[in-house]
C-alpha cells in the first residue's frame, strides 16, 4: 500500500493504492492520526488506485471517523469503484459513509 497526502483547498487529499488490509491498515490510521494531530479535519479519500480492501481496511476507516467525529470533522470517499466497491455494498459502508464518484465532486460537498 502506497499513500500520499496533499492539501486541497479546504480538506486533505487521502490517496490511497495497492491493498488496505491487516498488515496495511495501521499504517494508514497512523497516518490519519498525524495529519489530525495537526488540526486537519477535513478529509477526501481517494480509492481510485485501491485494488483491495478487508474487513481490518474497513475497521481503520471507521475509526478514522469516529475519531473525526469527535472533533466535528469531516470525512468522504471518492472513486470508488470494482471489487472494493462491492466490499462498500455488501458490508453497509455504502450507507454509512458519503461516497462520490470523484475527488472534485467530493471537495464540493465539504462544507
Amino acid at each position: 500500500m502506497d499513500i500520499q497526502t496533499r492539501k486541497v483547498a479546504n480538506a486533505t487529499l487521502v490517496s490511497i493504492s495497492g491493498r488496505l488490509d491487516a498488515v496495511t491498515a495501521p499504517v494508514y490510521e497512523k497516518a490519519v492520526a498525524q495529519l489530525m494531530s495537526s488540526a486537519e479535519i477535513a478529509f477526501i479519500v481517494d480509492f481510485d488506485a485501491l485494488d483491495y480492501i478487508s474487513s481490518a481496511g474497513l475497521r481503520a476507516l471507521l475509526v478514522t471517523a469516529k475519531q473525526l467525529k469527535g472533533k466535528s470533522g469531516q470525512i468522504r470517499f471518492a472513486n470508488v469503484k470494482g471489487t472494493v466497491k462491492e466490499v462498500f455494498e455488501i458490508s453497509g459502508f455504502g450507507a454509512i459513509f458519503q461516497i462520490d464518484d470523484s475527488v472534485a465532486s467530493a471537495l464540493s460537498k465539504l462544507s
